[in-house]
């Protein structure tokens, strides 16, 4: 299958976006000072560790989707 240029960079772009995002994220995420993600004793809480698991899962799928653009990228280049 071979994608058109359009769509490879929207690939591509959307996995670096979604890296940006969630990595933001995360950090707002270790900040938290509203209590929802550590408790008084600074234990993570489960609302801390259900977002972290988002946030991975997120990193993956963004990696899978902006390699696939990327190699949609090369292989364009390749080809032109």
């Amino acid at each position: 299958m071979t994608l058109t240029r359009p769509v490879s960079w929207f690939l591509l772009a959307f996995g670096a976006w979604s890296w940006c995002i969630w990595i933001t994220f995360v950090k707002n995420l270790w900040k938290d000072a509203s209590g929802l993600a550590f408790d008084r004793a600074g234990d993570p809480t489960a609302y801390f560790w259900v977002h972290l698991l988002l946030a991975i899962t997120s990193f993956l799928l963004g990696t899978a989707v902006g390699v696939i653009g990327l190699r949609g990228v090369r292989a364009l280049r390749r080809t032109s």
